[in-house]
């Protein structure tokens, strides 16, 4: 398999602690500790191309062995605060503070789940800043040279727009050859919010240039990598929250919207294209894998002579009970009650919008449906992964909590089929783990940032074709899918419509809302969407209210616009910053 994630090579001469400012940022990481050496390079070496890989395998390693269940760099722990999903698990104790995020109560700087992301992400971080410093010192005529530090430069971005999204305020670790001073003396307010995301977007602007079209190993970013970041950033970007006191959208910027057209252009993206059958993008099979939607995608790997394979431990809570199968199965990560209505389809094969049914939709309605929902969503009287030996029932069996308190519904895109344990799938230390490849960026959200800023700019006709380019796969789905069969074994009914006629602004962006909710449902974009559209306290406390009907434990919660949008800054980086970080709005 040829996967740069197989290749790790630590030189004792460049173990160095990068980050030492106390708390705020830890030292020289646990990977680098533990760590036995492979060979020696000197200094002189390591800035030879033929060796500068050695240092930075470290930077794309980190993508898998810093993160873990708890704190996924997918975000989706932290996407649990959306309509899209409950927290889960066996009860509310069960991954508590999780659990008051989800309800906006409660909720305290000292809770775990801050520190734990922001920490892995800097710790992460910091060894691109090693690979930098190294790189900088390198031949800068050298073309391997140059691509190569367009590569740390795309994974720098990362990190920084993870974090941002989730903390809006805080320090960017984008200068060479920092000192412990300088680590000590960094801000969390140096730039303006608008300044942040433009920081994120110079390295992407500078990878963009140099990366290749294609890349001989998968995992490396290539150039249409690189636009479809681009786009995203630019598209946080031009909602612009810059009031120090709120976290409102104030306007909308045309410039960076425009900037979202230029990258989405679709010549930069001639080598991609929707797979016929969206379930495609969620499959382990090598066939599969890195497929033609997947523009970047995080490798994993299984027989690669390490104790379990460099495997995906991100999704290990998201795993179902099943007995004798997952029987560690953590159950995290439920589908909503909310999301499931979504997918119901009108006369026309249209998505409903705001036109909510009274009860909830079940297998056996006459109601018509989009075939995306059960390639996202596991519910009882369908096969749990598409395998009839598994079939999802209202029984303890698929609700670890008991008694249906998150519902007896299941995630599908993280999971994988039962069939496939020990060839795909792997119980290590009693959880579950898979080689899975989890894609960051596919084309299907590359249509829909260009469609939602062509709707922005008042461009409607070109955004309504856009939609309808994801929804004409959908509708083929309903004939040539995994799940095609399922109106004959399960009486389910489908129905895909494509939009017709003239719409108005608004009507078009409510449109692509919709369309980017039904596309990319449990992907762990929902929540920080609804934060860059202004959104989140509007429909969340609407979702709050109706759901509070269902699932007791969300009855009474309450979002608070200006707070809640983002998490605190937590309260040992505010401890350890020597007064240099300043906390986010909303009286934390």
């Amino acid at each position: 398999m040829n996967k740069i994630t197989k290749r790790l090579l630590i030189a004792p001469s460049l173990i160095i602690c990068q980050l030492s400012i106390g708390v705020a940022f830890t030292s020289c990481s646990d990977f680098l500790d533990k760590q036995t050496p492979q060979a020696t390079l000197t200094q002189d070496e390591v800035k030879d191309p033929r060796y500068i890989d050695d240092v930075l395998v470290s930077a794309y390693a980190g993508l898998i062995a810093i993160e873990d269940m708890n704190s996924s760099f997918s975000l989706w722990n932290y996407d649990t605060r959306s309509d899209d999903a409950y927290v889960g698990g066996s009860s509310n104790s069960d991954g508590e503070p999780f659990h008051r995020l989800e309800k906006c109560e409660g909720v305290m700087t000292t809770d775990w789940p801050f520190s734990s992301i922001w920490n892995k992400l800097y710790k992460y971080l910091s060894r691109i800043s090693l690979s930098m410093d190294m790189l900088a010192a390198a031949d800068q005529n050298n073309p391997v040279i140059q691509q190569r530090t367009g590569e740390m430069k795309f994974l720098r971005a990362y990190g920084h727009f993870q974090l941002k999204r989730l903390f809006k305020k805080i320090p960017f670790v984008n200068k060479l050859n920092m000192t412990e001073e300088d680590y000590n003396n960094l801000s969390n307010t140096e730039y303006t919010n608008d300044e942040g995301w433009q920081q994120i977007i110079n390295d992407l602007e500078d990878a963009y240039a140099v990366l290749p079209v294609t890349q001989t190993e998968k995992g490396r970013p290539t150039k249409a990598a690189a636009a479809a970041f681009l786009a995203k950033v630019y598209l946080y970007k031009a909602y612009h929250q810059d009031e120090p006191t709120s976290n409102r959208v104030t306007s909308i910027s045309e410039e960076d919207l425009r900037k979202v057209i230029e990258y989405t252009n679709p010549q930069i993206f001639a080598n991609y294209s929707l797979e016929a059958d969206m379930h495609n993008n969620f499959r382990p099979e090598e066939m599969y894998e890195n497929g033609q939607e997947s523009i970047w995608a995080i490798q994993y790997s299984r027989n690669d002579g390490s104790l379990y394979g460099n495997l995906n431990f991100a999704f290990r809570l998201i795993v179902p009970y099943i007995p004798e199968v997952h029987d560690s199965g953590n159950d995290f990560y439920k589908p909503s009650f909310d999301l499931i209505d979504a997918f119901r389809t009108n006369s026309d094969g249209l998505p409903r919008l705001d036109d909510y049914a009274a009860t909830d939709y079940e297998i056996g309605s006459n109601e018509t449906v989009d075939p995306r929902l059960f390639i996202t969503v596991g519910m009882p009287g369908t096969p749990y992964m598409f395998n009839t030996n598994y079939m999802i029932t209202k029984n303890n069996t698929w609700s670890r909590a008991g008694g249906g308190l998150y519902g007896y519904n299941v995630s599908l895109k993280q999971n994988v089929d039962p069939a496939l344990t020990d060839i795909y799938t792997f119980n290590c230390d009693n959880q579950w783990a898979s080689s899975m490849n989890r894609i960051v960026f596919r084309y299907a959200d590359v249509l829909l940032m260009r469609a939602e800023a062509q709707a922005q700019l008042g461009n409607t006709t070109e955004a309504i074709a856009l939609v309808n380019q994801v929804r004409d796969r959908a509708a083929g789905m309903i004939t040539a899918s995994v799940v095609s069969n399922y109106p004959n074994k399960y009486g389910v009914h489908y129905a895909v419509g494509k939009y017709n006629g003239t719409y108005s602004k608004e009507e078009t962006m409510k449109i692509v809302k919709m369309e980017r909710r039904l596309e990319l449902a449990m992907e762990y974009e929902r929540f920080f969407d609804l934060v860059r559209w202004g959104d989140a306290a509007t429909v969340m406390n609407k979702f709050y209210a109706t759901e509070g009907n269902k699932i007791n434990f969300l009855a009474g919660s309450h979002f608070t616009a200006n707070k809640n949008e983002y998490l605190p800054v937590p309260h040992e980086q505010m401890s350890a910053s020597n007064g240099h970080y300043t906390q986010n709005c909303g009286q934390w």
